[in-house]
């Protein structure tokens, strides 16, 4: 299994109304694609996905370095609105799990189920893992995830990872 911190992605909270049509435009024109309306889906354009979050929340994750484009053009489309655009980049930190065990060692402590029928590639669910607020979302069928968690926690949920692989028969190897 493979562990590893994905270094500095933007990370943009963006609030509105999914059914109005100027506020999926200015999404779309701003990041490259609209808004998912289901819950727990993921949309992308090239580098930048939009995770679902609630009915009127969603996360924009950027590649480094590119959340400030975004932001301003979310701001400058959004004024007005009752909309907004927030940059919570240092609120979250980054932990890539992948491996064939890494859907067994994240369902040690998290109470989604994992299943691939049930939770695959564009899909993201919000719990506790190991009691610890964060955003999972599945990148590819490797299994390979991204986990989003306050950067305070990073530390714990590594360790905790780490044991679980072990617990599960994986070596872990830094990413």
């Amino acid at each position: 299994m493979v562990l590893a911190e994905v270094r500095f992605q933007g990370k943009l909270n963006l609030r509105g109304d999914a059914g109005d049509p100027a506020f999926q435009a200015a999404v779309a024109a701003a990041v490259g694609t609209e808004p998912p309306t289901a819950p727990g889906a993921v949309a992308t354009a090239g580098d930048r996905a939009i995770l679902w979050l609630g009915p009127d929340e969603w996360l924009v994750v950027t590649p480094a370095g590119d959340e400030a484009g975004p932001l301003a053009a979310l701001a400058a489309a959004l004024a007005g609105t009752r909309a907004s655009a927030t940059d919570v980049s240092d609120n979250y930190t980054t932990v890539r799990v992948a491996g064939p065990k890494a859907r067994w060692v994240l369902a040690k402590g998290w109470p989604v189920d994992l299943h691939p029928a049930a939770f695959g590639p564009g899909r993201v669910a919000q719990s506790n893992l190991a009691l610890t607020n964060a955003i999972l979302r599945q990148i590819d069928d490797t299994p390979a995830y991204e986990i989003l968690v306050r950067p305070s926690f990073a530390r714990y949920l590594w360790d905790w990872l780490t044991d679980a692989a072990l617990e599960v028969g994986c070596r872990v190897e830094a990413g």
